[in-house]
């Protein structure tokens, strides 16, 4: 599990790639040039891995584009200390990206393929998520909230209630919405029972599943 000179270069260059595509936050951008995305794929593919592209994993997900992870964590407007809760663990690569923020991250996975390796994996390389659940991302996790923010990494039908119930106010939900094609929607949470919504263009995410038990 290296990180060498030449992942290195490799990285500051997606991020000069970010950069010209309109990530414009510095906080995000250095992020995601101190996470080391090679080692969330599988070694035959290390050459994908600074290519601003999805590219399958485990249980037929995806690692999202770089660009992806950017704009979403951008959306989401962390800064140190905030308590976020991840739905859609995956890879366990947005994750870290949001702990090397400075976040305190809850994280929830839905398959348990993606749970038990990412639950293993992350610390391994030095990131500890707060909390890490297998369960049902649609009902969030009530238990910790409420939170200053909160991403969806997989493309929702709807908007589940319960997520917005689980933001502070002031609070961010950032989360992909549609069946084929998502519009990626930020919604804050201007007081108990009022929230301000905004739309920021199309994106194509694997589906959110349903807890069908």
């Amino acid at each position: 599990m290296k990180d060498t000179f030449l992942h290195k270069g490799m990285r500051r260059k997606l991020v000069e790639t970010l950069r010209l595509k309109g990530i414009a936050d510095e906080a995000v951008l250095e992020a995601i040039n101190a996470v080391p995305r090679h080692l969330f794929m599988d070694s035959g593919f290390i050459d994908h891995a600074y290519v601003d592209k999805a590219f399958p994993i485990a249980a037929d997900q995806t690692i999202s584009q770089p660009y992806t992870v950017a704009r979403q964590t951008e959306l989401l407007q962390v800064k140190e200390g905030d308590k976020i809760l991840e739905i859609g663990t995956g890879s366990g690569y947005q994750c870290a990206v949001l702990l090397e923020m400075g976040a305190m991250v809850y994280t929830i996975e839905r398959q348990n393929e993606l749970f038990k390796k990412s639950k293993l994996f992350l610390p391994k390389i030095g990131y500890r998520p707060k909390k890490m659940i297998f369960g049902d991302g649609y009902i969030g996790l009530e238990e910790f909230a409420p939170y200053d923010g909160v991403i969806v990494t997989a493309g929702a039908p709807y908007v589940p209630n319960p997520l917005l119930a689980q933001l502070k106010v002031g609070g961010r939900l950032v989360i992909p919405v549609g069946k084929n094609v998502q519009i990626m929607t930020v919604f804050t949470r201007k007081s108990p029972t009022e929230f301000e919504k905004k739309e920021y263009g199309e994106f194509r995410f694997v589906p959110l599943l349903e807890d069908k038990n």
